[in-house]
């Protein structure tokens, strides 16, 4: 049986094959197919398959235990309500944090929705089993004054003079375009916005999205084409790192960490805080919640309306500030 820490191992796109899973022949062959339909009908990427993957293990190797065998179809047929909540009590147990339970939780439903459909488990109990509550968490944005100055200090942080360029134009796609930073670097240099108007990103799920490109933001990712050393062929990365090869997050990570500690900024200041303080100085500047919807490529509207709860705080806070009857 697998136990957790074999399974942090195996934690890169090898976890994904069913052989990683200590189940029956007739599971294994399950888990297959259903990672073959969330590849090619789901469109799900190998790190998203691999982490569930990683949550259906974990669940499996409980199960091993609570029941006393070696999983398969016919245990999942026959689970109760108090087995699924006894795997939650056991993952609390474990000092697992309540997001990363949901997630399973999220990730069991969707497996055993697809066993339904393929007619090879029929369980209905997981359905009355309640997913953990998770509080909302507010985006944690930058003010307008300290994004400004991560991107005049993001020019001059680096040695070479190229690199400047480089993260500010990858800092400004963040700020003025509100791209993921898995979005920004993944452009390559023929979708490079190096004109004022609008691009098309392809984010999660294979969404695409129009995205305005101001003037500031054109302009330095065009100086930053004419300062790279390397060659940056049509269909190759637009961003690259020092050997010419596309750009690792985390150096655009790091490149933040220097800027969190010189400005002295909290540690939420991250690159995807840059997308929080598009979201946020938009809404904060009249901008419609269903206009950032779309810019930020947000599935649900719901998602999106969590800048309100960050834009209403700011007026809390200036009214608790200014109004002379809030300081009584």
């Amino acid at each position: 049986m697998a136990r957790p820490a074999d399974l942090k191992a195996t934690a890169g796109p090898a976890a994904i094959a069913s052989s990683r899973f200590a189940a029956k022949p007739d599971l294994l062959d399950a888990i297959a197919a259903w990672q073959s339909w969330l590849t090619s009908e789901r469109r799900s990427s190998p790190h998203t398959i691999a982490a569930y993957g990683r949550d259906l293990a974990l669940f499996l190797d409980f199960l091993g235990q609570h029941q006393g065998g070696l999983p398969g179809l016919s245990m999942l047929e026959t689970l109760s309500t108090a087995d699924f909540r006894a795997w939650l009590a056991r993952r609390s147990g474990d000092d697992l944090k309540r997001s990363s339970s949901a997630r399973a939780m999220s990730v069991l439903r969707g497996f055993f929705r697809f066993l339904d459909r393929r007619d090879l488990v029929k369980n209905a109990a997981l359905a009355s089993v309640r997913s953990p509550k998770i509080p909302k968490s507010v985006p944690k944005a930058l003010t307008v004054e300290e994004a400004d100055d991560a991107l005049e200090l993001a020019a001059t942080l680096g040695s070479r003079p190229w690199e400047n360029k480089r993260n500010l134009a990858i800092f400004m796609l963040l700020y003025g375009g509100g791209l993921r930073i898995g979005e920004a670097l993944s452009l390559s240099r023929r979708a490079a916005p190096v004109k004022p108007g609008a691009i098309t990103i392809t984010g999660k799920g294979n969404k695409a999205r129009m995205v305005p490109v101001l003037p500031a933001v054109a302009e330095a990712v065009s100086d930053y084409i004419e300062a790279c050393p390397h060659e940056l062929t049509q269909d190759g990365p637009l961003f690259v790192g020092t050997r010419g090869k596309v750009l690792n997050p985390r150096q655009v990570q790091g490149q933040m960490a220097q800027l969190r500690a010189l400005l002295g900024l909290d540690e939420h200041a991250t690159p995807h805080a840059l997308r929080h303080s598009f979201a946020t100085h938009l809404l904060g500047g009249g901008a419609d919640l269903r206009a950032i919807q779309e810019l930020l490529g947000h599935a649900s509207l719901s998602t999106t309306q969590r800048y309100t709860a960050v834009d209403s705080a700011r007026l809390l806070a200036v009214y608790d500030k200014a109004h002379p009857r809030a300081k009584n």
